[in-house]
């Protein structure tokens, strides 16, 4: 699709200078029949033509707009003479080329923003006169002028279903729109699911996310502000019961609430040890109100989305994503995070950058494909899995000189140089794509496999949008987190479930210190390592390449006095977890345990430090099990760094075995006795 084609597709409302609309009375006839028969050459729809008579304006009207759908632009209507009720009432209208006249200079008010939209208004003189007349004493309407001449390009049949005049909800559709808006589910899945049961491509529905957005917001019945004043008084009921809660809003001129964000005791403790790299969802509203809404996620050493905050939006701008930022950070005392995911919105885009400087910013590779099949499915037709299979490629791609290559050489095959989408994908290229990325961390975060955990995780307390104060409650049950019996349980389980591959001493050390997630992401590395070869270089580093291959390869540094090693593919800075061919360089050089540095904290399975944790009274059955485990990891740590220290270990841990299988099994008691025979068998095998 061309600049001009977007253009005339994206600027269809703006105001236009009819003045600047000059129609001839007594335009030809012969033009009219040459341009006919240029326009019969391109729409199979029959053309108006001069004497053409109609029962209604209207049923002209619609005659003209079928046509002009088949040609390649939609109409409106124009000037109209006479006036119903007064003289001869109407007796002439026009219809016009929804391209028809000029856009006025609007003068500037500083008060007020404006749009700085393009306009679609080029003075196109494409248009149909019809006339009334009363032979026979019956009124009818007759074609009486009509020009075909357009001075611009017209759609395709594929496009020009986005105009707004063919973009419309059936009642149906309409009906069931709000019975899913009742449902609290998201726009985007509102779309997905008509388009199933349509049977229809995603993109192909007569109507656009915006128009079911504006549809919504127009049967809007609720009262927002007896809804807010039940939604502060919640946060305050919240606060008395529990001080630690945070929560901070702000009032308008009028007295109104305008923002409002909260956070949990429980997010800013996890926040402390997680928050290095965040998740900020602004993609969702609250669909009865029509109101943005911001959800700030991380991941835990367990791979689990973790929740970190939550801010409801009037407005969104940048000024509004900036008071959110800020609230944030004064939840977090004031602890930025390294890296930051969101949509593409520039609004937000700006806000972080100014209240956030230090923090990398980057794209949500998930947010921005899920709208791939409405941006260009229909444009690329057959070839659009094609097109996706080498975006996912490039994607991938190590080095931004192959991404910047590649990306031009797709450009030119699928032939979408003018496409509006692939020209932002591309000026955007250093805040999704991973070649220019892989020096910052991101906690896994990019992955598809994250993407949907984390999406799932937020549809936890989207799923029943009815008031505010009822969507706070939500929110404050999806992220109990001292009711997460079962999650517990699937980690002990997966900790029982080990299973080591290699039989390398760093394999084990390992398997002690990290959370089976992340030993899971390791032992990757781990066994993959084993399929590449080191070679010493003069300049000190090492040179790891795979096996198979004869050049190519990643440059290894090693410095065994301070236990640093780095390798050129950033895999560790990126992921937080050391990549195969580090690996491979630790083992030609014998080592037979990671550094230290490089099992960090945020994926270890102590969450916070033992003595802290001995001084917290545990009365929770899953508490006293995790703080076990940590202290379990812990010893097994400290004791494997010399023969002296595992033999004090394996002492002690015997008697105390003995101790603990002399104490009665009760019921309860039952379970906190296995639990550390497990733990303490498990760190043993390791």
């Amino acid at each position: 699709m061309s600049d001009e084609t977007s253009q005339m597709i994206e600027g269809y409302d703006d105001p236009s200078d009819q003045r600047s609309f000059s129609l001839d009375d007594t335009s030809s006839t012969e033009e009219s029949l040459d341009n006919t028969r240029q326009f019969l050459q391109l729409s199979t729809h029959a053309a108006p033509y001069i004497g053409q008579r109609f029962a209604t304006h209207d049923a002209a009207y619609e005659f003209y707009s079928e046509f002009a759908k088949g040609c390649g632009f939609s109409i409106r209507r124009h000037r109209t003479e006479g006036k119903d009720g007064v003289g001869k009432g109407l007796t002439r209208r026009y219809f016009v080329c929804h391209r028809a006249g000029n856009t006025p200079i609007k003068t500037s008010n500083e008060s007020k923003p404006q749009r700085n939209r393009k306009s679609s208004r080029c003075g196109c003189q494409a248009y149909l006169r019809i006339s009334k007349s009363m032979d026979l004493g019956i009124p009818e309407w007759r074609v009486t002028g009509f020009a075909n001449h357009h001075n611009h390009e017209l759609l395709e049949p594929n496009q020009v279903r986005f105009l707004p005049a063919y973009r419309t909800i059936s009642d149906v559709d309409k009906s069931r729109i709000f019975m899913f808006a009742k449902t609290g589910i998201s726009v985007q899945q509102m779309m997905r699911l008509l388009e199933l049961e349509k049977c229809v491509e995603p993109g192909y529905l007569p109507f656009t996310e915006k128009d079911v957005r504006n549809l919504l917001q127009s049967i809007r019945k609720v009262d927002q502000e007896d809804d807010t004043v039940d939604l502060l008084r919640m946060c305050k009921n919240i606060k008395d019961k529990d001080p630690n809660f945070r929560y901070e809003y702000t009032i308008d001129a009028n007295n109104r609430l305008e923002n409002i964000a909260w956070s949990y005791a429980s997010s800013v403790q996890s926040y402390d040890i997680f928050g290095d790299a965040v998740v900020f969802d602004t993609t969702h509203r609250l669909t009865a109100f029509d109101m943005p809404i911001g959800i700030w996620v991380g991941v835990n050493n367990y791979g689990m989305p973790c929740f970190f905050g939550c801010v409801l939006l009037r407005e969104d701008n940048m000024r509004s994503y900036s008071w959110a930022l800020k609230a944030f950070l004064r939840f977090m005392n004031d602890k930025a995070p390294q890296t930051i995911l969101t949509d593409q919105n520039m609004c937000l885009r700006e806000a972080i950058s100014f209240e956030m400087p230090r923090t990398k910013h980057a794209l949500c590779i998930w947010l921005i494909v899920a709208k791939f099949p409405s941006w260009f499915n229909a444009i690329l037709g057959e070839r659009y899995n094609e097109w996706k299979a080498e975006f996912y490629r490039l994607y991938n791609l190590d080095t931004m000189e192959d991404f910047e290559l590649g990306w031009r050489d797709m450009v030119h095959s699928f032939g979408l140089h003018a496409n509006r989408h692939i020209t932002n994908l591309f000026a955007l290229r250093t805040l999704w794509a991973l070649p220019y990325l892989r020096s910052h961390f991101f906690a896994g975060m990019t992955t598809t496999v994250q993407s949907k955990s984390i999406n799932a995780f937020i549809q936890r307390f989207l799923s029943a949008q009815t008031r505010l104060a009822h969507f706070v409650e939500q929110v404050a049950v999806a992220v109990d987190f001292k009711d997460q019996a079962g999650e517990q349980q699937t980690m002990q389980q997966n900790l029982q479930n080990i299973c080591l591959k290699t039989g390398a001493p760093m394999e084990s050390h390992a398997a002690s210190v990290l959370t089976p997630y992340a030993f899971c992401k390791l032992q990757e590395e781990l066994v993959l390592a084993a399929h590449y070869a080191s070679f010493p270089s003069e300049d000190g580093y090492f040179h790891v390449r795979h096996h198979t291959k004869l050049e190519g390869g990643r440059k290894v540094i090693w410095v065994p006095h301070d236990g640093i090693v780095n390798c050129s593919c950033h895999h560790f800075e990126f992921s937080g977890i050391l990549c195969r061919h580090a690996l491979r360089v630790l083992s030609t050089m014998n080592c037979f345990q990671i550094p230290e540095h490089y099992l960090p904290l945020r994926w270890r399975r102590i969450n916070t430090s033992p003595t802290k944790l001995l001084q917290v009274t545990l009365n929770d059955h899953g508490e006293r099990v995790q703080a076990l485990q940590s202290m379990v990891s812990t010893l097994v740590t400290e004791s494997s760094k010399s023969k002296e220290r595992l033999q004090i270990a394996t002492e002690h841990v015997s008697m105390l075995l003995s101790r603990i299988r002399e104490q009665p099994v009760l019921a309860h008691g039952s379970r906190d006795s296995s639990s550390t025979r497990l733990l303490i068998s498990s760190s043993g095998h390791s």
